[in-house]
C-alpha cells in the first residue's frame, strides 16, 4: 500500500504543533465486510475547522485526499468508487472490536 505522506508535507511546511490541531488521529479503514482493508489521517486545524483527510479507500485501494467542514460524526466518500468512508469515535470503535473479540472468544 502507498504510504500516507500528503498531510505529513502539510504538517512540516506549516509548522503545525499538536495544540493548533482539534482533531488528529491515524486509522485502519475497514471495507463493508468489516475487515482492515485501507488506511486514513485526519487533520483538523482550531483556526479553520477543516477536515483534511488523505486515505486509501478500503473497497478500492485508491490512495486519495479530500477536504470537508468538520463535523460529527464524520464520513467522507472515495474520489473514486464512491464508497463512504465512516470515522466512528474511538470509544465506539473500541466497544464494536472488543465484543467481536468476546464474541470469537466463546
Amino acid at each position: 500500500m502507498t504510504e500516507l505522506n500528503i498531510l505529513e508535507k502539510f504538517v512540516q511546511e506549516n509548522s503545525i504543533l499538536p495544540s493548533q490541531c482539534a482533531y488528529h488521529t491515524r486509522r485502519d479503514a475497514l471495507n463493508k465486510a468489516g475487515k482492515k482493508a485501507g488506511k486514513m489521517r485526519i487533520l483538523v486545524l482550531k483556526a479553520d475547522n477543516i477536515a483534511r483527510v488523505e486515505y486509501i479507500c478500503p473497497e478500492c485501494s485508491h490512495h486519495g485526499y479530500h477536504e470537508s467542514q468538520w463535523q460529527r460524526p464524520f464520513s467522507f466518500k472515495c474520489n473514486k468508487c464512491n464508497s463512504t468512508i465512516k470515522v466512528p469515535k474511538m470509544k465506539e470503535q473500541f466497544k464494536r472490536e472488543m465484543k467481536a473479540v468476546n464474541k470469537a472468544g466463546k
